[in-house]
């Protein structure tokens, strides 16, 4: 009810896009395959897809193809990205060692603040539809739920870098889910710092005038699409102080378990709150 299409658009392509970005690759080409009811016009898919034709001109990829069909309700949109990288760069998500250092991109819990504000001015439509929301001071939060951008530009640093990730995902599903997803994978423990998690302000505003936790909604919020990897300690020279990178804590033994170290120097076991796509 309240996303454009133009921007659903724009989003299903980033949320596949982020998935190639997040083995260290690029992508290159994208299949849409697409069933509507007949309640869509012509022009609300004219909308859809020029917010497809946009992510593709923005991150340099071809649409090549896939499938339109009638659908007896709503829209179902599914995308596939396709990409390539050198086979000695790629990272998955089995690769990280103990003592690995755990880094993220940008800030996280925007994307689930900016619906909570979605959702409260929707209930407030609800009740006066002649109301318009100010969303202004909200825009960054906002943007990051209705218009997330794929990092891209997080594969090209750290080729600048010269740095290989050891082990990679992408935050679609929350930190922690995350973080226990490369675990597993990798048969590793970590220690997650709370002090490290990278929090835009604007975030934590939000987080106080919802009386929410600001770590619990980095944790488990979700949909920042934001890159998650590891590194080997002798890499860590080169991202030191680097804006767009956060060292948030370090792989363990897998005996150890995956714990967050609270500011109050407290170890609690990671639980994964946030979205489960299969369960």
């Amino acid at each position: 009810s309240y996303m454009p299409l133009k921007h659903l658009g724009y989003k299903a392509v980033m949320v596949n896009l982020s998935d190639i970005y997040a083995m260290n690759a690029q992508a290159t080409h994208i299949t849409v395959s697409l069933a509507v009811s007949n309640r869509f016009p012509l022009e609300a898919l004219e909308e859809l897809y020029a917010g497809i034709q946009k992510a593709c001109s923005v991150y340099g990829v071809d649409l090549i193809g896939g499938d339109t069909t009638s659908s007896k309700t709503g829209m179902l949109l599914s995308i596939t990205a396709l990409g390539h990288a050198e086979e000695h760069k790629m990272a998955y998500r089995s690769g990280c060692k103990p003592n690995d250092l755990l880094v993220v991109s940008g800030d996280l819990g925007g994307a689930y603040m900016g619906l909570q504000v979605l959702e409260r001015e929707k209930e407030v439509f609800k009740v006066n539809p002649n109301n318009q929301p100010d969303l202004e001071p909200y825009a960054y939060i906002v943007e990051r739920q209705l218009k997330p951008e794929a990092r891209k530009d997080m594969v090209t640093l750290l080729e600048t870098l010269e740095v290989v990730p050891t082990g990679m995902i992408d935050i679609s599903d929350g930190l922690s889910s995350e973080i226990l997803h490369l675990c597993k994978e990798s048969g590793v423990g970590c220690h997650l710092y709370e002090d490290k998690i990278p929090l835009d302000p604007t975030v934590i505003a939000a987080c106080e005038e919802f009386k929410m936790d600001s770590t619990l909604v980095a944790l488990s919020g979700g949909e920042d699409y934001e890159l998650l990897f590891t590194i080997d300690p002798s890499d860590f020279d080169k991202i030191k102080g680097n804006p767009h990178l956060t060292v948030i804590g370090h792989m363990t033994e897998e005996s150890r378990g995956a714990q967050l170290i609270t500011r109050g120097d407290a170890q609690i076991p990671l639980t994964a709150q946030g979205w489960n796509s299969f369960g």
